[in-house]
Parts: structure tokens; sequence; C-alpha cells
């Protein structure tokens, strides 16, 4: 998993409420047996017309947000089924972080499993950033994991805030299971202490 540590780029507003997994990623983009091309489907229904055209009117297909690393999205963003792929999507099309008010609880768990940062902010500290990354001339971000904080291209910042267990794996770049085998060898003298201590198991 790709490690989180200091980021920079161009952050895009996607500010309606209850962007849905099935917005994120269709339906017809679940029937692979592996990951790959996720990134085609990612907002599929949004960034193409029915033609097959990128669609001009959704924000990462706009000049100065085409290669955004970050997305500042409404409430409750990621609601909807758990789907997976929605993070996965997200991920292949190059988005780094997620900055918002509000996330559904499976898409946020899904997110800090596969190295998506999902930053809860006040709604007042939102609404003030996503004025600010309304002109992609002011929309670069820096986002510093390891200071807790999102530098704004006029200079100011905002501090966020995130469970310690989830900032160490992001910074180490682990998912639930890389950061088990951190402890492997205390799972392995477990192991063997138990079994000398219950021989008939």
């Amino acid at each position: 998993m790709q490690a989180f540590t200091l980021v920079t780029g161009q952050a895009a507003p996607m500010l309606a409420a209850n962007i849905d997994t099935d917005i994120i990623m269709p339906k017809q983009f679940l029937k692979g047996i592996d990951r790959s091309g996720l990134d085609k489907g990612a907002f599929f229904d949004l960034r193409f017309l029915e033609s097959g055209e990128p669609n001009p009117a959704f924000v990462l297909n706009q000049p100065g947000w085409r290669e955004a690393a970050f997305l500042v999205v409404g409430p409750n963003f990621g609601c909807g089924s758990s789907r997976e792929h929605a993070v996965w999507g997200l991920k292949q099309l190059g988005i780094r972080a997620l900055i918002g008010t509000s996330f559904a609880g499976i898409f946020f768990d899904n997110c800090q499993r596969n190295g998506v940062l999902a930053i809860p902010l006040p709604e007042a500290q939102l609404q003030r950033l996503g004025q600010v990354i309304s002109q992609p001339a002011t929309a670069t971000l820096r986002v510093d994991l390891p200071a807790q904080r999102i530098e704004l291209a006029d200079g100011s910042v905002i501090d966020f805030a995130i469970d310690g267990l989830r900032k160490q794996s992001l910074l180490l770049g682990l998912d639930a299971v890389g950061s088990t085998l951190q402890r492997a060898e205390q799972i392995r003298a477990f192991e063997a202490r138990h079994l000398a201590e219950h021989p008939w198991l």
C-alpha cells in the first residue's frame, strides 16, 4: 500500500451531499476478477456523456482540476453500499485524500485500509476551504499527515485530528494485514506459549 506523508496537489470541489458509492463506482464496473481499470469507472456517469465523450460540466474534466490529488466533498460522502471498489477507483484515479465534514462508516474504513486519507473537518472550516479551492489558481493544497495540517495556497493552515492507529498505518503504508504482521514475533511467541500450556489442542 502506498504510504501517505506529505502530498501536494490540486483539490477539486465536489460539495454535493450524499454522494454514494454507486455514483463513485457504478455497478457495471464490479464484474472484474481483479482491480484493474477501475479508474475508468470512477464517477463514470458524471465524467462521461452518453456519447462517451468527457462531460465538460464535471469538475474533474475541467482545466485546473483534471489531475486533482484531493477532493473536497459534501456531507455523508461514500454512503450506500459497502463496495470497496469505490475506494480502489478513486485511488487509481489519483485521489490521495478526501476532505469533508462526514463520511459513511464503512467507506471511511475502506479509505484507511487502501491508503486514502479521509479528513473530517467542522462545517465552517470546510466551507472556507471550499471557497479557497473554488478557483484552480488557489486550489493547490499541501496535506502534511505527520503534522496533521492542511496548508492552503493563501498561506493559511487548517489543523485536523486523526486516530493514532490510522495515522501510523497510513504513514507506513500498511493495510490491516501489514499492521498485524508488525507483531509477528509476539504472535509466534504467544502461539508457542499457548500450545505449551495446552498441549492437547
